[in-house]
């Protein structure tokens, strides 16, 4: 009689433990499902962005969403400051994540090879500038820039200056050092720049543009009868109240 009662108690008690354990593997996986189901925010395209624009561009192009933990890129991006000083290594396109793996430095783009599409419709023309008229050499294919045309006063014209477009891309950067040897930084070849990180070209630069009939009439006429000076323009850049600048409102 003991020896049925003492094993009914273990059967019990095996049963128990066992009842406790597979709670607790079910409160386990329960806990692992709701964690995997959990939402974090991160960088997500919206508008596609071309191959070789700098971060600190792409404005409204990106925004931040909330999506499910388990479906994180690696190396996925939540503050556009950890991408600074960096360009897309390729076209992004809406939908997919910011990754840090899409992005390299610019001057590794340069040498890439990689191309910039130009959009339909439009020409291209090349106008050589000073590295200071061109943000110290530096601009990267894809970005987009002001234009603006300053002029010397003339034949009894005064001297003016206005910025005469906006959003314009860039297709492509060749500069020369050091007047010794041309250092493309192109995206339009396979040629290669050993030019570092960060330097600048101390010698003249050859911005290429993409423009309407109309706006490259004004940008060569610029180039020719002036001076053109270039500025770059991420998405959110304001253009309000800008006017032709001269001798009597330079200081107004």
């Amino acid at each position: 009689m003991n020896r049925r009662i003492l094993g009914l108690l273990g059967a019990a008690l095996l049963a128990i433990i066992g009842t406790v354990m597979i709670v607790a593997y079910v409160h386990g996986a329960d806990a692992r499902a709701q964690d995997g189901q959990k939402t974090i925010q991160v960088l997500v395209v919206k508008k596609t962005v071309p191959a070789g624009t700098p971060a600190e561009q792409m404005g409204t192009r990106v925004k931040l969403e909330s999506i499910v933990r388990d479906s994180e890129a690696e190396g996925a991006v939540t503050d556009i400051k950890d991408l600074k000083g960096l360009v897309s290594g390729a076209t992004l396109v809406p939908g997919e994540q910011l990754v840090r793996a899409r992005f390299v430095d610019a001057t590794a783009f340069r040498a890439t090879g990689a191309s910039v599409e130009v959009p339909e419709g439009l020409s291209q023309i090349t106008i050589k500038l000073d590295p200071e008229r061109a943000l110290g050499g530096v601009l990267t294919p894809g970005a987009k820039v002001g234009v603006t045309a300053s002029f010397d006063s003339d034949s009894g014209a005064q001297a003016e200056t206005h910025m005469i477009l906006h959003d314009v891309l860039v297709t492509n950067v060749q500069a020369n050092d050091d007047g010794s040897g041309s250092k493309t930084f192109s995206t339009s070849s396979g040629d290669k720049s050993d030019t570092k990180a960060g330097a600048s070209p101390t010698g003249m630069v050859l911005v290429t543009l993409a423009l309407d009939v109309p706006s490259a009439e004004h940008v060569v006429f610029a180039a020719e009868r002036g001076s053109v000076w270039l500025s770059l323009e991420p998405d959110n850049v304001g253009t309000g109240g800008s006017k032709t600048i001269n001798r009597n409102n330079a200081l107004s």
